[in-house]
């Protein structure tokens, strides 16, 4: 007889004895491993990953009293390699994050803002800027027609609302980095249609 498949109880079970044993004590292997798996799931910048594995290497110190020195130094070498073998690409990366923060409707101050907080050193960001740009003549504009779309801002509210809300519509740009002639633009904008332009290709 063959044996029966775990149940999902069981499995449950399982997964919280792990999580009770507490965080794995810290290999080169192991954090070789960790990376891998956290690449497959996520795009990263090469100071993002490392982040990432530094937390491991923390956790480690903490639990095991594991030397951080060490940890670190394995961090430096994982990442370090994996940028060799183009598994972490700073532009590629970039490029792709500003990319997707655009399609959703995000400034370029806001870009800017977030390639920073994953670790994205300032030329490389600016050139991912550079590179949106010269696609996109009038990012910023596109981006806030996005954002009132997803919204329902300016022209996208119903016409009774529209007046009433105007103000609190430009201020909801306003703290999206929109400056205030863009975030006029678009929410005095006659209608939907006037936005054709800038809505077009549509957002993902």
């Amino acid at each position: 007889m063959e044996p029966r498949d775990a149940s999902p109880r069981k499995t449950r079970g399982d997964a919280r004895a792990k999580r009770r044993q507490g965080p794995r004590k810290a290999s080169p292997k192991g954090m070789e491993n960790a990376a891998l798996y956290y690449l497959q799931r996520f795009a990263s910048s090469a100071e993002n990953l490392r982040r990432v594995l530094m937390r491991r290497v923390e956790r480690s110190a903490r639990a095991h009293d594991t030397d951080r020195e060490e940890g670190a130094a394995w961090v430096d070498e994982i990442v370090a390699r994996f940028v060799r073998a183009g598994l972490v690409d700073d532009r590629a990366y970039a490029e792709g994050k500003a990319g997707s923060l655009h399609r959703r409707g995000a400034s370029l101050r806001r870009i800017r803002a977030e390639l920073a907080a994953k670790g994205v050193d300032r030329d490389t960001a600016e050139q991912a800027i550079e590179f949106l740009t010269e696609r996109e003549m009038d990012a910023d504009l596109i981006a806030a027609a996005r954002l009132a779309r997803r919204r329902r801002l300016g022209p996208f509210r119903a016409g009774e609302q529209r007046a009433e809300r105007r103000e609190r519509d430009l201020a909801a740009l306003a703290r999206a980095g929109f400056g205030y002639d863009i975030a006029r633009r678009v929410i005095d904008a006659e209608d939907e249609d006037a936005l054709t332009d800038a809505l077009d290709p549509p957002e993902d």
